[in-house]
């Protein structure tokens, strides 16, 4: 279990710096989008497909 917590911790320090970063070099398409919070983060979510692939 410990691996797993240092698993989401290294995804989450990435996401955090990766995220807005890859955001600032999107191209939007004009219309106005939701951005409506998810119920999982990216990280939990990239945490969960990394364990999967283990």
């Amino acid at each position: 279990m410990n691996n797993l917590n240092v698993v989401f911790v290294d995804v989450d320090d990435f996401c955090q710096t990766f995220l807005p970063a890859w955001e600032r070099y999107l191209i939007s398409s004009g219309f106005k989008q939701r951005n409506k919070p998810f119920r999982l983060s990216v990280s939990e979510v990239m945490t969960i497909v990394i364990a999967f692939h283990q």
